[in-house]
């Protein structure tokens, strides 16, 4: 009951966020964002680049026009000249393409403590201005120099083995992939094992290859609240293909399709009847359906769920102009259908530029994860409102007794914190 309390409460303070934009709601917004940031100072930072390597050489004139230019920041009270020197050098490694520095920024953006949070941020802006002045005489800007692909299927269906070989097949195409992979964490411990690295022995092994296993901390989806930011870091260290494994999921986990170019479902030859594919929810997002394990006894049945998800994707609506959804048959195991898979990515990549789809896509994903990054936050930030705070005990108290409803409490919770804003 307590927890059906604060999922009402969490629905109901990110609606009236999201979608009123006058009255209460907005001043109650504007309140809570004042408050969460009064003891921040403005403060004008200005570095210099120092101890360039041969490395950096090609993206010095870049890198000090961002990194000596004035910018204006929110900063904690508390931060000093060293913490500012550790972003400068942070972005310098990742520019200077140091996997050590890649991982180091990743690990800044994945903290929840609010003076790294501060510098997690100032570092992503920092890095996006690079990428924006690196390739802003490019035919299609930034947008053309990395490809991101979303792989996600159910538990078993072999992501890890598939993404293994697809990224030895890049590499050896002259491809940098980066491989982020969203390991389960548990619910008891709030451990994660992170053991997805430890079936990709060979890609591991690869200099141009590099592999990030994060744990979901709980985070619905399939994805981390930070994945976002981890491809932005991963394509300004220069990786050119980023691939986004999720956790194993179900049909309705598709926070993942909102951060790539292209969404790919994976199926194992058992996936089910065409049915499941006409079903809403991740099957309807799919850009691309991929057949694995399509070898030995297993490949008829193969062939059988490829000609049912074909008949079934030709039922739902289309959602871009320039590409149809396609199911192909793969052998991670043989390698078979690799290459002629990586052509069929290739144009789409290349359909979706030339038509402008590829550029609104990620201009939409930016809306969607700037909403879900207050909802991450909100709920914590509603939990410390002192007049919320007060009645917190008493009404939990009142909902788990079966005196009050989880709503009613929600409502009671809600009302306390629009008056005393």
């Amino acid at each position: 009951m307590t927890r059906l309390l604060w999922t009402l409460l969490s629905q109901n303070v990110i609606y009236k966020l999201k979608f009123t934009q006058y009255g209460m709601e907005s001043h109650l917004f504007a309140s809570v964002l004042n408050r969460k940031h009064s003891h921040y100072t403005k403060i004008v930072t200005e570095s210099r680049v120092r101890n360039v390597t041969k490395n950096t050489l090609l993206h010095h004139q870049v890198y000090k026009s961002i990194i000596t230019q004035s910018t204006s920041v929110r900063y904690d009270k508390q931060l000093t000249s060293t913490s500012d020197s550790t972003v400068d050098r942070l972005l310098l490694g990742i520019v200077s393409q140091k996997r050590a520095s890649l991982a180091e920024a990743i690990t800044l953006v994945e903290s929840v403590h609010p003076r790294k949070k501060i510098q997690a941020q100032l570092l992503l802006s920092k890095v996006l201005e690079f990428m924006k002045k690196k390739h802003e005489h490019s035919l299609h800007g930034v947008y053309s120099k990395s490809f991101r692909i979303g792989l996600s299927g159910a538990p078993g269906c072999g992501k890890s083995t598939f993404i293994e070989v697809m990224g030895k097949y890049l590499t050896n195409c002259g491809h940098k992939v980066a491989v982020l992979a969203v390991d389960p964490s548990s619910t008891t411990t709030g451990g994660s094992l992170l053991g997805d690295k430890t079936r990709m022995t060979e890609l591991s092994r690869d200099m141009n290859a590099y592999i990030r296993p994060s744990p979901s901390c709980g985070t619905l989806g399939g994805v981390t609240r930070s994945t976002n930011e981890a491809i932005v870091l991963c394509e300004g260290a220069g990786y050119d293909v980023v691939l986004v494994e999720t956790v194993g999921v179900g049909q309705s986990e598709t926070a993942v399709a909102d951060m790539v170019d292209m969404f790919c479902l994976l199926i194992p030859p058992a996936g089910g009847d065409e049915l499941q594919g006409m079903k809403k929810g991740i099957a309807e997002l799919a850009d691309l359906v991929i057949i694995t394990k399509s070898d030995g006894d297993l490949k008829p049945a193969a062939r059988r769920i490829q000609a049912e998800y074909m008949s079934a994707l030709k039922l739902i609506r289309k959602r871009s102009k320039v590409w149809n959804p396609l199911v192909l048959r793969i052998s991670a195991l043989n390698k078979d259908g690799i290459p002629e898979l990586w052509d069929k990515m290739k144009t789409f990549q290349k359909l979706k530029l030339e038509s402008n789809e590829l550029q609104m896509r990620r201009d939409g994903q930016l809306k969607v994860w700037m909403w879900r990054h207050i909802q991450d936050n909100i709920t914590q930030m509603f939990k410390e409102h002192a007049g919320v705070k007060s009645q917190i005990a008493s009404l939990e108290d009142q909902v788990t007794r079966g005196i009050i409803t989880p709503g009613f409490a929600a409502d009671t919770l809600l009302k306390a914190f629009s008056k005393s804003t």
